[in-house]
């Protein structure tokens, strides 16, 4: 029989009295365990209060205005069980999950070759920050990786070792571009395989350093392709075993490739493109996503001639359009074409290059290149670990279903990372990691990221976080925006890089901050900011008062939130009626 708990205000600290700013649920709202209720606020910061208790929503007990402290009772809800607390362990409501959960019975099926209390597949961000974590928690852990060495697809064919060459092609346009201040250089000598080398190296240092840590922490690593046999089994494929009280499963993603493609060593995906070597004339960049788009600002700086389609009528799909311009205003001038709304039909492999074909309104019927990159997607391997043999349900993307503390439907195996759903970003990953790693320990964590952001390191950089515009507009959510642009910023102006600009979006009532986008040098860096603002519930208030040095660049982000608050000095902005 289900009963009613009134749920109460928890232990504050040394706060008391504190003011009820934003109701968070309405009677008949069914809520989780840590689902967010009320948010107060202190003099000091703001902060929700969340539910211990699953249930559904009777009433809520205060309302905006009143002030409460330990022990008050905020909302009283209709608890499922039979008059005992639901445990934290048991919760149900998951972020993306449809099916039951499953508890394994453990059986032991003879000798195994390896045995541990966890075991993590897969080395990537996720897989080590896992493996060490739960060690770290005294946990007995084997990873498995099926490379060499650690590191994953980031560190080893993915985020750094671009990150790596996008510096390079930085440094070569940044020096072009001070011929027009009186400071000229000869033209760069591009020596590719020293550069591919020095890449290399970088590289090497970070993953010999993942290697140590393993070792320090008493980590087991084991080289080979793992894939389940049962519920606690892992058969790797140099027929040794694995037996397992507890499994996370951090297998990441592999590269889309197009149907049909000729077998030639000439069309090449993002690991082949990161090669280098030979240094192509002419590329094509199929796909105008982040990662094809920030090979083609390597390559451009590089002396090739590049070009880019994409299959939509715009690149970064789904990016807000004025975070484009300035990019596309800069690469126009550099690359040989950008073709969007424009369909790639075949390709086929002569001695010249490689002949492409295209479809599209403004798209040349045939064009032959000495290299193409596919860089349409990934696709989560989830697919490819046998997972069914230990009842994991796996839907045909790869994605395997989770809930807020990343247990899949078998309540003692985990998934985290690029097969979890959700963006395919190693900074998602290395946080679901940590929750998965102390739930296997045994602790109450749960993934409950407000925003997780967004960068992509091209020329300019272009970083977004929390609510974009085009998806305020489709869910018709009322917000205000304010902007400040970079020609109004001094340091931007001393960088000579004058273009970007820095954008917030607000809540219309509230006033707290919902998104923003940086475009510029660093924006990677400076979305941090905006990231921790969400997460705080942070107004424009509370930004524009920080003071933040100057002349920087990371005081546009202030002077955004100021400009919304009409307080803004380095400009002047009519006030709004």
């Amino acid at each position: 029989m289900s009963r009613p708990v009134q749920l109460t205000v928890p232990d504050l600290g040394d706060f008391e009295d504190v003011e009820v700013i934003e109701i968070l649920v309405v009677p008949g709202d069914a809520v989780s365990v840590e689902d967010p209720l009320v948010t107060l606020e202190t003099d000091k910061a703001s902060m929700d209060i969340p539910a211990s208790q699953a249930g559904t929503i009777v009433s809520v007990d205060v309302k905006v205005g009143d002030r409460v402290s330990k022990g008050s009772t905020v909302v009283t809800i209709e608890a499922a069980g039979s008059g005992t607390d639901v445990p934290v362990e048991n919760v149900e409501e998951t972020r993306k999950m449809s099916a039951p959960e499953i508890v394994a019975t453990r059986t032991h099926e003879g000798d195994a070759t390896h045995a541990a209390q966890l075991v993590v597949i897969g080395a990537g961000p996720g897989g080590y920050t896992a493996a060490f974590r739960a060690a770290d928690l005294g946990l007995d852990v084997i990873l498995i990786e099926r490379s060499p060495v650690l590191g994953g697809v980031c560190l080893n064919v993915g985020c750094i070792p671009s990150k790596a060459l996008l510096h390079a092609a930085k440094v070569i346009d940044d020096a072009a571009a001070m011929a027009e201040h009186g400071v000229t250089f000869g033209k760069p000598r591009i020596e590719a395989e020293k550069l591919r080398d020095w890449k290399n190296q970088v590289i090497g240092q970070l993953t010999a350093g993942l290697s140590t840590m393993a070792k320090q922490r008493k980590v087991r690593v084991i080289q080979g392709m793992a894939s389940f046999v049962s519920a606690h089994r892992l058969q790797l494929d140099n027929d040794e075993t694995v037996e397992f009280e507890q499994c996370i499963i951090a297998a990441g993603s592999e590269p889309l490739m197009l149907p049909d493609l000729p077998d030639d060593p000439r069309i090449v995906d993002s690991t082949g493109a990161l090669e280098l070597v030979p240094l192509p004339k002419r590329l094509l960049v199929v796909g105008g996503g982040i990662i094809g788009l920030e090979m083609a600002c390597v390559y451009s700086a590089l002396g090739t001639d590049v070009s880019v389609v994409e299959l939509t009528d715009s690149l970064m799909p789904g990016t807000d359009p004025d975070l484009l311009r300035p990019f596309l205003k800069i690469v126009r001038k550099r690359y040989e074409a950008i073709m969007v709304s424009t369909r790639v039909t075949g390709m086929r492999a002569t001695v010249p290059g490689i002949e492409v074909s295209f479809e599209g309104e403004k798209a040349p019927s045939v064009g032959v290149y000495d290299r193409v990159l596919v860089a349409v997607g990934r696709k989560a391997n989830g697919g490819l670990l046998d997972a069914d043999k230990a009842g994991v349900n796996v839907d045909a993307r790869g994605i395997i279903a989770v809930d807020k503390q990343m247990r899949t439907n078998v309540s003692h195996i985990f998934a985290i990372g690029d097969l979890a759903g959700g963006p395919m970003l190693a900074h998602k990953a290395t946080h679901e990691a940590k929750v998965a790693a102390e739930v296997a320990a045994g602790e109450k964590s749960y993934f409950d990221a407000r925003t997780i952001p967004s960068v992509a390191y091209t020329d300019p950089e272009i970083a977004w976080v929390g609510l974009t515009e085009l998806e305020a507009k489709a869910q018709e959510v009322e917000y205000e925006k304010a902007q400040f642009p970079w020609a109004a910023s001094g340091r931007a102006l001393a960088l000579g890089r004058s273009e970007g600009f820095t954008k917030l979006l607000f809540d219309k009532q509230t006033k707290r901050v919902l998104g923003g986008a940086v475009v510029g040098p660093n924006a990677g860096d400076l979305i941090a900011e905006i990231g921790l603002a969400i997460e705080m519930g942070a107004d424009a208030a509370d930004i524009g008062l920080t003071i933040h040095p100057h002349p920087t660049l990371s005081e546009t982000v202030a002077m955004a939130a100021e400009a919304f608050e009409g307080t803004l000095t380095d400009l002047y902005i009519p006030k709004r009626r």
